[in-house]
């Protein structure tokens, strides 16, 4: 499935066990020898009664994330269409939390798009950003000779968004990979390079950690749109033009949480020897 071009292989552990899925995630997303993907996501059926669902995220290098917005739509589409839940509000248990899918369907009962309660952003946490407060609000960073100027924001994984007279110009490859290990990072970061392009809408492209460049991401979405507003560049809704797709944003006054709204689309199903 994907969203917004941000595609992963989803695997229902309720029909299937997968015990080494760091190992699979690799594996199987090689885009020569395997499947193909950005990483693997496993879906399963929340033990406890506050969530409905639950996900695991690997990256295509098998590391584990925290949370992923594409993925969550996407699976807020899998778990209606196949019939698993006739909710068009589902509760999704994350390693970030549970968060709220509010699923749109149109006329032939099927998930066009989710809307996905993104919950508060977060604009500081020493572990994840080495300032001495944790935050940073366009601050300076020097790599690959350039200085770069940029925004932490994390939506449950952190986000580090510069914003550029034109992204499609940036080497998103060389300084992605150089930003994600750099030590202001104790845990890695997803990297976003982003430019205006008038009336709330925001070009974005993405360096995503563990895997690379991607067509989309949720996350990353929602943090540049949090960025953007923050430095004073767009209001608090704003549409994300990402290489996959368009996101839309909405960081709420009322409740300060982000709500992010997009498509979730199946590409195929197979089946796989482990």
């Amino acid at each position: 499935m994907h969203g917004a071009g941000n595609d992963y292989i989803y695997v229902d552990t309720s029909l299937c066990d997968i015990p080494e899925p760091a190992e699979l995630a690799r594996r199987w997303s090689d885009r020569h020898k395997g499947i193909g993907s950005d990483g693997l996501v496993l879906i399963g059926r929340a033990a406890m009664p506050e969530a409905d669902f639950t996900m695991r995220i690997f990256n295509a290098d098998g590391s584990e994330a925290r949370m992923c917005g594409n993925a969550s739509r996407c699976i807020g589409k899998y778990v209606y269409d196949k019939g698993l839940t006739s909710k068009t509000s589902v509760k999704l248990l994350t390693r970030a939390g549970i968060k709220t899918l509010l699923l749109h369907v149109d006329q032939g009962n099927r998930v066009e798009s989710v809307t996905v309660d993104m919950q508060e952003p977060c604009l500081a946490d020493p572990h994840l950003l080495a300032t001495p407060d944790g935050s940073m609000q366009e601050g300076g960073l020097a790599v690959c000779g350039q200085e770069l100027r940029g925004t932490f924001v994390s939506m449950g994984n952190p986000h580090f968004v510069i914003f550029t007279d034109d992204a499609e110009a940036v080497d998103v490859a060389r300084l992605g990979s150089a930003l994600e290990a750099n030590p202001l990072f104790p845990e890695r970061c997803n990297i976003e390079f982003a430019s205006l392009l008038g009336a709330d809408r925001i070009r974005t492209r993405v360096w995503e950690r563990g895997s690379g460049i991607t067509l989309a991401c949720g996350t990353g979405a929602c943090a540049t749109a949090v960025a953007a507003a923050l430095t004073g560049r767009s209001g608090r809704r704003s549409r994300i033009v990402m290489d996959g797709g368009t996101l839309d944003i909405a960081w709420s006054e009322v409740d300060n949480h982000v709500y992010m709204t997009g498509p979730a689309e199946f590409a195929f199903e197979g089946e796989i020897e482990i």
